[in-house]
């Protein structure tokens, strides 16, 4: 397939605008502070943060506490369950993305006392702070479908794209002898917040496009169980992927939210307003509810009057920082903000929590705000996408217009989904986007 000119220099453009070079601007001196600065997570937005803290600052002790020694990239998940990359595509060192002047506490966070100030770790560790970032991502709550094991992936049908690299290998493994086979293949989202919401509407995409390319379609069934009355948050986008649900005969059901799984039987139990109902498959992606870590939601950080059954953290969702703890602020998933659970709202968000940290340090004020960019890729076939993004207000809000038109299926939206988007992450995670 050829690229014209007007699509490559397109792409080529919004590869450098995605890596963020230049949007730093001029290096202001590093402010002098011996400010103790505590970050829980070293996923994207933690990493993030603490690679800009530690260059805009002088003298701060920073320390970032994850227990993990892995750095996964997320966003690779898709790719590697449509058998497009290999599970080591997304994992590399966490200790290898921070800078040296970072100290990194590779344990688990057990508790949190804004009252006191400080943070515990599992092994009794106690780490006081002056400021503290929350940057633990999300929890995918298993236990949240009865009868669900992630042992269960790989076989029977079953899937669960977000579990990690090797499960979704698994995933793609049996989503490959599914379009070889065919039946019905199930797919769903939870009714919680939940990271990515376009993910489960792009592998529903991608099952579909292999079973039209081995022309195994017309033995493939494709339901699509949706949690609410929408496919997507954004109304103008959920149109355009009802029309496109349509267009490929996918079978859609509304206000079905998954709660139980049967492997045996290959039975689905969902959650609607007329009660529980059933529907079989013979290949499902499972997507469980997604709820801020067990550390933030048994701390008073979380919101007491939204969210209660998932906890996320209270915070201004134009600033991003806690709106009865000021030295507290969250960025990334554990951020309770009405959108941003992606990669591309953390490339937006820590600068703007950075910036409102460091004026408190100094003691002045801000004007940095978060609107509530998200971007989604929406991969709608192998070779193409759409480069959805939008603000709080769901206004659509293209960072090429006139380049890339945000709901047409595009190759240069493909591209820069496998291409571009990996570079311009790494360099998030750098500090230098």
């Amino acid at each position: 397939m050829k690229i014209n000119r007007r699509e490559f220099m397109g792409f080529v453009a919004g590869s450098a605008a995605l890596a963020g070079l230049g949007l730093r601007g001029a290096a202001a001196a590093p402010l002098k502070s011996s400010a103790r600065i505590v970050i829980l997570g070293a996923g994207a937005a933690g990493t993030a943060m603490a690679n800009r803290l530690a260059k805009s600052l002088d003298g701060a002790q920073i320390t970032i506490v994850d227990a993990r020694k892995q750095h996964l990239y997320q966003p690779g998940f898709t790719l590697i369950a449509a058998g497009l990359a290999a599970p080591e595509y997304s994992v590399t060192d966490t200790r290898d993305w921070l800078p040296s002047s970072v100290r990194l506490v590779q344990e688990a966070a057990a508790e949190i006392d804004p009252e006191g100030k400080s943070v515990t770790t599992v092994s009794g560790t106690r780490l006081p702070y002056d400021f503290l970032v929350l940057a633990t991502g999300l929890s995918l709550d298993w236990s949240g479908i009865e009868g669900f094991d992630l042992d269960q992936v790989g076989q029977n049908g079953i899937g669960a794209v977000y579990a990690g690299p090797d499960y979704a290998l698994k995933t793609w493994q049996a989503m490959d002898r599914f379009t070889d086979k065919g039946g019905v293949g199930l797919f769903t989202r939870p009714a919680t917040e939940m990271k990515c919401a376009g993910a489960p509407l792009k592998y529903t995409f991608l099952t579909d496009d292999y079973a039209r390319k081995k022309g195994t379609r017309d033995k493939v069934e494709i339901r699509y169980a949706a949690h609410s009355s929408s496919l997507f948050s954004v109304p103008i986008v959920h149109e355009k992927v009802r029309m496109l649900f349509d267009e490929r005969g996918f079978d859609t059901v509304y206000h079905h939210v998954m709660k139980a799984i049967d492997p045996d039987r290959g039975v689905a139990t969902f959650s609607t307003p007329d009660g529980d109902t059933e529907m079989d498959f013979d290949f499902i992606n499972v997507i469980p509810p997604m709820r801020a870590p067990a550390v933030i939601r048994n701390s008073p950080l979380p919101w007491q009057d939204k969210w209660t059954d998932q906890g996320w953290a209270e915070v201004d969702q134009y600033t991003l920082q806690h709106r009865r703890y000021p030295e507290v602020f969250a960025v990334g998933d554990v951020a309770g903000v009405p959108k941003g659970k992606t990669a591309a709202s953390v490339k937006w968000q820590v600068p703007v929590a950075e910036a409102h940290l460091l004026a408190a340090i100094a003691g002045k004020d801000s004007d940095a705000v978060y609107n509530g960019y998200t971007s989604c890729p929406l991969i709608t076939r192998v070779g193409r996408a759409m480069l959805v993004e939008f603000d709080y207000k769901n206004n659509l809000t293209p960072s090429f217009p006139g380049v890339i038109a945000p709901l047409e299926e595009l190759w240069i939206s493909w591209l820069m989904k496998e291409i571009g988007l990996k570079p311009t992450y790494y360099a998030m995670l750098r500090g230098k986007a």
